[in-house]
């Protein structure tokens, strides 16, 4: 018994050898490869030190190099999982670089550059009146106008009461809804904005719009070919 326990011990610690030769020279070994090293080298010591007089029982023993395989098998996995995930963000980002030029409409902040922004205005269902409001990026109101009740797209064209465009930047857009002269719930009013950028971010989607604003892809809304 001692013999063969001596003997699966030699070979577990010459495998145990390898596995932390081969790890000393790759980089950004944590996680379950740290764990893993730690697990060879404590069944080596354990091999190593045993009482002659009372070997490790063949059965625990089994059952240990049962755990080493399992533990191996994970790591092996995980590299696995790491090598496919590395695959799909490559391809994730190949068809990202189509929205690359499309407008979305979203609940954001857009920039204007002197030319028309389409609003799809959120009008409650129950309203007499309606309201446009644009507001500045330091959060001025600069402009209000009657809307119809429709919800249809409306231009905003960026001008003032006399004609007079608005300075480019970034503007914000919501609807004032009123019954019987009194505020009720607003509804979510969207715009549409350029992309031109997209990239991951905690991995989710962001969308980066000419200007600077940002919206998640999850909250677009629409999506169509920049005019």
């Amino acid at each position: 018994m001692t013999d063969i326990n001596t003997s699966v011990a030699t070979a577990t610690a010459a495998a145990a050898q390898g596995s932390s030769s081969a790890t000393s020279t790759a980089s950004g070994s944590a996680g379950l490869t740290s764990d893993f090293e730690t697990f060879l080298k404590m069944l080596t010591a354990q091999a190593r030190y045993q009482d002659p007089l009372e070997p490790i029982d063949s059965t625990e023993y089994a059952a240990q190099l049962a755990q080493f395989s399992m533990v191996e098998q994970q790591v092996q996995t995980n590299d696995t999982l790491t090598a496919l995930f590395a695959q799909m963000d490559s391809s994730n980002m190949a068809s990202l670089a189509g929205w690359v030029g499309m407008e979305i409409r979203a609940d954001t902040p857009v920039h204007f550059d002197g030319k028309p922004v389409t609003v799809s205005p959120g009008v409650a269902q129950t309203a007499d009146a309606a309201y446009l409001v644009v507001t500045a990026a330091d959060g001025r109101e600069i402009q209000r106008s009657a809307i119809d009740l429709t919800g249809d797209p409306v231009q905003w064209a960026g001008v003032d009461e006399s004609g007079a465009p608005f300075a480019n930047g970034v503007y914000s857009f919501s609807v004032d809804s009123f019954r019987n002269g009194t505020e009720i719930t607003p509804v979510t009013t969207e715009v549409y904005g350029r992309i031109s950028e997209a990239q991951f971010k905690d991995n989710a989607v962001v969308l980066v719009l000419e200007g600077g604003p940002s919206v998640a892809a999850s909250e677009v809304s629409a999506l169509r070919q920049g005019g």
